[in-house]
């Protein structure tokens, strides 16, 4: 990609003020969102782009990216500032965002999950390319779960036609391990 890509951070956001730097970027990996366009056709426009804290780090640690803050931009955000914001803005950020740096190097696009009742959507070719086939909840290997909360979160996954996946970030080997769950009808 060449020269980082500059974006300002304002509260828990990051905005690339150049458009032509934020269309390339969503280009890329649908990443951020354009100020304004709900769900993008074209993938040029003319707006800012609006990257979340989690993407915005990703993207810094990466090299993609150079943030800045401050009167005119001048003073440079460490990786460290921005996990520290993203720590209080996520909960267990550093579970979840161990999985979605995983996914991401992966090379599946990840947005945030809210809608379905967990923490990332996940697609292989992009949204406006298909339906986010996945739904992932974050969660650490010590947790207990119901049966109750599994036949609540495959009646959902069911409904929206996508498959429930749970991720473990591991502690100890540093790999994600994934449990992917398929109902079917008898």
């Amino acid at each position: 990609m060449g020269a980082q890509i500059q974006a300002e951070f304002i509260e828990n956001f990051l905005i690339v003020w150049d458009t032509a730097k934020g269309s390339e970027l969503y280009r890329q990996g649908y990443y951020g969102k354009p100020l304004g366009i709900p769900k993008p056709k074209l993938m040029d426009f003319t707006v800012p782009l609006i990257l979340d804290l989690m993407e915005g780090l990703y993207l810094a640690e990466k090299g993609t990216l150079s943030v800045r803050e401050g009167e005119q931009r001048k003073k440079k955000v460490s990786l460290a500032k921005l996990k520290q914001r993203a720590r209080k803005l996520y909960e267990d950020f550093d579970l979840k965002y161990a999985v979605y740096h995983d996914l991401r190097d992966h090379s599946l696009i990840v947005t945030p999950g809210i809608k379905f009742g967990c923490d990332f959507a996940v697609y292989k070719r992009g949204p406006g390319f298909e339906h986010a086939p996945f739904m992932v909840s974050v969660r650490k290997a010590t947790d207990e779960i119901t049966a109750t909360e599994l036949v609540k979160a495959g009646r959902l996954a069911t409904t929206v036609r996508k498959r429930f996946i749970i991720a473990v970030p591991g502690a100890e080997t540093d790999k994600t391990r994934y449990l992917m769950f398929k109902w079917f009808k008898a």
